[in-house]
């Protein structure tokens, strides 16, 4: 089983389709998104209805959650607030009906998903949590894999039941090990922040036990002045270089 694993589009529509193209010419059976498929970006309802048209599982996001219950505004910056009350209103009724109906997490061939931190969390960064909890959180987890995304930047934990080894990831091939457990941080599609630009996305190959990261080249200036064309704040256009 080859699954493509996507997250953190961001109403990125141009960066969704460069992957989307890449996707289709990799042999994959099934494609999942990790949530924040909307935000920040100036084309949620595109992704959106692109995801619906694919039939694409996804799992709610922290900006989903604030789409759906403005309650969880607070939890946002200024910037990203003001950014999600906008982006509320670019979202069609279908898309809205959408998003309200997104799981915090799934389950598929053994394998967890879920935006933030395990085993459900769409708010938690990674960071944020001790060594100690995440060995807990391993235990009993009863996947060996789990795939999250939210911060943004490419990186991988294995657990091998007594000590936990971090380390960044790079384009290219990740091989696992049976006897380990992982947490793997795939990077965003519509604004990465590991210090490349280009679109993030992995492949887990499930028969070989490895992971491969593709780095997807998409044309950042369109985005930018689709940004700006949209009223969205400008910082969300910057940072995309």
């Amino acid at each position: 089983m080859r699954v493509a694993i996507v997250a953190d589009i961001h109403g990125n529509f141009d960066a969704f389709q460069q992957v989307l193209k890449d996707i289709d010419k990799s042999r994959i059976d099934s494609i999942i998104s990790l949530g924040d498929n909307i935000g920040y970006g100036p084309e949620p309802d595109r992704v959106i209805q692109e995801i619906q048209s694919r039939e694409i599982p996804s799992i709610i996001g922290n900006h989903e959650l604030a789409v759906n219950d403005p309650d969880y505004l607070n939890w946002f910056n200024p910037i990203a607030r003001k950014s999600l009350i906008k982006t509320r209103d670019m979202l069609s009724e279908l898309s809205l009906r959408f998003i309200a109906e997104l799981e915090p997490y799934r389950v598929d061939h053994k394998c967890r998903f879920v935006h933030g931190f395990p085993p459900d969390s769409s708010l938690i960064y990674f960071f944020q949590v001790s060594d100690t909890h995440k060995k807990e959180v391993l235990d009993e987890m009863p996947e060996r894999l789990c795939f999250v995304g939210h911060t943004h930047a490419l990186e991988i934990v294995e657990y091998n039941g007594e000590d936990l080894e971090y380390s960044d990831l790079s384009e290219g091939l990740v091989p696992l090990e049976a006897d380990k457990q992982y947490i793997i941080n795939i990077g965003s599609v519509g604004q990465p922040r590991d210090g490349n630009n280009k679109s993030k996305y992995a492949i887990w190959d499930s028969a070989k036990n490895i992971v491969e990261v593709k780095f997807i080249a998409y044309d950042i200036a369109t985005v930018v002045q689709k940004i700006k064309a949209a009223g969205l704040p400008e910082n969300h256009a910057q940072r995309l270089w």
